[in-house]
């Protein structure tokens, strides 16, 4: 299990971003959270088996159809502590 901390900037709230996250994690099995930052930006934390996480990246890379994705700071981080994936 590998957990990531992610800071996903550009278009990425009022776009459906952290619904799509959350759906997309789901399907993936992983756990964590999503939420929208005061900055513009989303904040994640994924966490899974390392073809699932890296499945979930590739992903965010693009987004939802309506976000524009300008830039991903991913770094490692603890395991969540709830099992599942949530929006905050």
């Amino acid at each position: 299990m590998n957990a990531r901390r992610l800071r996903i900037e550009g278009r990425v709230q009022g776009v459906g971003y952290r619904a799509w996250m959350v759906r997309e994690a789901r399907r993936l099995g992983l756990s964590g959270w999503v939420r929208n930052l005061p900055d513009g930006s989303v904040e994640a934390v994924v966490a899974g088996p390392e073809p699932a996480v890296q499945a979930l990246l590739t992903a965010c890379r693009r987004g939802p159809i309506l976000a524009r994705v300008d830039h991903i700071q991913e770094d490692f981080s603890d395991m969540p502590e709830a099992e599942g994936f949530d929006q905050r």
